[in-house]
């Protein structure tokens, strides 16, 4: 495997814009919406239509034509119409754009010990520790009784407030039944406020954080109907002496939603069919009506193929049959500091490229979709045709490793599916780094999936 820096020793230029770009969404979309509202806006600009908006006036869709469809504000599916026929089969590309995080519960607000505090619910595979002792924001939205949304976002400008979570200081926490004890959890409760408010007859802190929202629009009982997500607070950054890496939160998955997505608004009149999806809640199993489990991409690909001429529910199952798909999400890539776990021979490496993985799961690789060796015959012949660096790996030695993504769910279909994506360090902290190099190539290797004519 060759170093993808070897190409860009004299021509870094188209890289590091690339980059500039991916650093700047990851920035300021820390929610799904956040990435859906991105996304809709940078589809807009490229020529893509809305689904909703073409069904009112039964539009008719021929080769080349762009749509999309939002699935609840935190899913979507792009869409360009190829010259085979529809039924011929789509190249189809599927991130998710959920992270793990720290959700405020219905009822978060109460006070103890002179603080308002939120509680909490951990969402997705954190260790608990990592999220203590460190500045938060708050991202989210809330709808009222009558509808009326009002989005939050607080904590990641200059001169905002942010919030967290306390943690023990070690003079403290030296007991032998209480070295270092595991956090919990119960105890990842963030703490909002100090300033009791006199006039309140009681939970005189409570009450001034009441009163802070209530400035908003924000009532105590909204935030049963509410989406509130605790992300940490910041920019994403250039990582490294050299600026070769990137830190930031989120990037597992949205490192390599950005790319397809980045990828999919440059195709124009393919051969084959297209097709983008940016999917929620694979972080628990792709869960709901917005993950990938649920029918709503099979449901709206029979939109597109009724608006373009060609739906029969036999076309609908040869379609899917016959796609080809790559889930392009994060592997873990071999740390120089934690060396146990990782088969460095077989294992994703920082600067090595667009990693395959042929398959995941562990014990006997239970839980993973293994791709078919045709598949990856032609996919190596695509990506040597574009000149892109890529390497074949896994995911940790074997019974240690392993890892679930959306390729099960989408093989279920009969098509062809290999997971595709960017090596990662950190991967599921507050902050993780990835390799501009590998980024770039990936986002390279999408474009000429979409477009081949294999």
């Amino acid at each position: 495997m060759d170093n993808v820096w070897k190409k860009y020793v004299d021509n870094r230029e188209e890289l590091e814009k690339f980059c500039d770009g991916y650093k700047e969404f990851l920035s300021t979309c820390k929610t799904e919406r956040e990435c859906i509202k991105f996304a809709i806006k940078k589809a807009q600009a490229a020529g893509y239509r809305s689904l909703a908006d073409l069904l009112k006036t039964n539009t008719k869709l021929s080769a080349g034509d762009k749509v999309y469809a939002v699935n609840m504000n935190k899913a979507m599916v792009l869409f360009c119409v190829g010259k085979q026929p529809i039924e011929a089969g789509i190249n189809i590309i599927g991130s998710h754009i959920d992270s793990p995080r720290i959700d405020l519960k219905a009822t978060p607000a109460y006070e103890s010990t002179g603080f308002c505090l939120f509680d909490t619910h951990y969402y997705g595979g954190i260790k608990k520790y990592q999220w203590t002792a460190l500045p938060l924001a708050m991202h989210g939205v809330v709808i009222k009784k009558d509808g009326k949304s009002i989005e939050l976002s607080i904590g990641e400008n200059a001169d905002d407030p942010v919030l967290g979570i306390s943690d023990l200081l070690p003079h403290l926490d030296n007991r032998p039944e209480n070295k270092y004890k595991e956090v919990k959890g119960e105890d990842l409760n963030v703490l909002a406020a100090s300033i009791p408010d006199a006039n309140a007859e009681k939970d005189k802190v409570k009450a001034t954080i009441l009163n802070i929202l209530k400035e908003k629009g924000i009532e105590e009982a909204d935030f049963f109907s509410a989406e509130i997500e605790m992300v940490p607070a910041g920019h994403a950054r250039d990582f490294g002496l050299d600026r070769s890496m990137i830190m930031g939160y989120g990037q597992d998955d949205r490192v390599c939603a950005y790319a397809s997505l980045m990828a999919m608004l440059e195709v124009e009149k393919p051969e084959f069919s297209t097709m983008c999806l940016l999917v929620d809640k694979e972080e628990i199993g792709s869960v709901g009506a917005t993950g990938m489990g649920s029918m709503y991409c099979e449901n709206v690909l029979a939109e597109f193929m009724n608006l373009a001429g060609q739906y029969s529910e036999l076309s609908l199952r040869r379609a899917l049959n016959r796609s080809r798909m790559l889930s392009s999400d994060v592997t873990a890539a071999v740390d120089p500091n934690n060396l146990a776990p990782f088969n460095i021979t077989t294992d994703a490496h920082f600067g090595k490229g667009l990693s395959f993985n042929k398959y995941n799961g562990r014990f006997g690789k239970s839980g993973s979709n293994d791709a078919n060796p045709e598949f990856i015959g032609v996919l190596r012949a695509i990506m040597d045709e574009a000149e892109v660096v890529y390497q074949a790996t896994e995911m940790g030695r074997v019974d240690e490793g392993g890892g679930g993504t959306i390729a099960y769910i989408m093989a279920k279909y009969g098509m062809d599916v290999i997971d595709a994506g960017v090596p990662v360090l950190n991967m599921h902290a507050p902050w993780e780094i990835t390799s501009k190099a590998d980024i770039y190539e990936a986002y390279r290797g999408y474009k000429a999936f979409y477009n081949s004519k294999k």
